[in-house]
């Protein structure tokens, strides 16, 4: 599994990423977590909003950051 974290790097992206990291451990599954900053490819996913997460290319979640929870409900 591929997740995707979309944005520029900021404070809330960040802490989409961590709740990213927790949500893989605790729900057990192997994925790669990738951070995509460039802001043309976060406009061509179509993403106008960030931060946002992928899943396997599919942009689930964006505008927020999801919580653990909401990150275990995807992947699981």
């Amino acid at each position: 599994m591929k997740i995707t974290i979309y944005g520029p790097g900021c404070k809330n992206c960040v802490n989409l990423a961590d709740n990213a990291k927790k949500a893989v451990a605790e729900a057990g599954v192997e994925a790669e977590i990738i951070k995509e900053e460039d802001m043309a490819e976060i406009a061509k996913a179509g993403i106008m909003s960030t931060p946002a997460i992928g899943i396997d290319g599919e942009v689930k979640i964006k505008g927020k950051v999801a919580t653990v929870e909401e990150i275990k409900d995807l992947i699981s």
